[in-house]
């Protein structure tokens, strides 16, 4: 119970951190469908699949590992988004003007900027083991893991993050997109 209550708190603060960084309004709290959306379902086959047991000790940096990349892809992606759709604004209008629908021309305008937000996953991705040395595969080999088994378990981290960051990034344009997770029409950031 202590352990739910530990990931709920943490999805509670990357919700937080992640909404106030992109609004001040009360859309905020939209940021919780990027980030839940993206890490539950794969929490939920690690556990379902046993390669992540039931215990705290391991549930929770591996959530937290997911949790934080989520967060990072929703706050790049959201605030990329919401920075095109105000210098860009002459396009979205001009979307509207060719009859695209204001989710489509806010779509046009807002998907190519936030897919920068994959950037620094797959940098880090393809640079693990040269440039970096994460810190599952760290953790393992200083708990007695072998260099084969820390280097199994650091790849599917990497892969199940790159996959949460592209989730968290389309829930995060959709949002935008529809108009749900905005900015104030004063300009406030």
């Amino acid at each position: 119970l202590a352990t739910v209550a530990f990931l709920i708190l943490m999805l509670g603060v990357a919700v937080w951190t992640a909404g106030r960084r992109l609004t001040p309004d009360r859309s905020w709290w939209l940021a919780l469908w990027p980030i839940a959306l993206s890490v539950l379902p794969v929490v939920s086959l690690l556990l379902l699949t046993g390669l992540v047991p039931l215990k705290g000790i391991v549930l929770i940096p591996v959530t937290g590992i997911f949790i934080g990349g989520a967060l990072t892809a929703t706050v790049l992606s959201g605030r990329r988004a919401l920075d095109e759709l105000g210098l860009r604004h002459g396009e979205y209008e001009a979307g509207l003007a060719l009859g695209l629908s204001d989710r489509d021309a806010r779509m046009e305008i807002a998907r190519p900027a936030a897919s920068d937000a994959l950037l620094p996953g797959l940098d880090q991705t393809r640079t693990v083991g040269l440039v970096t040395l994460p810190g599952a595969f760290v953790g393992m080999l200083l708990g007695g893991a072998s260099p084969t088994a820390a280097g199994a378990v650091q790849l599917f981290v990497l892969v199940a993050l790159m996959a949460i960051q592209a989730v968290a990034v389309a829930c995060t344009v959709e949002l935008v997109a529809r108009g749900h997770l905005h900015r104030p029409k004063d300009g406030r950031r």
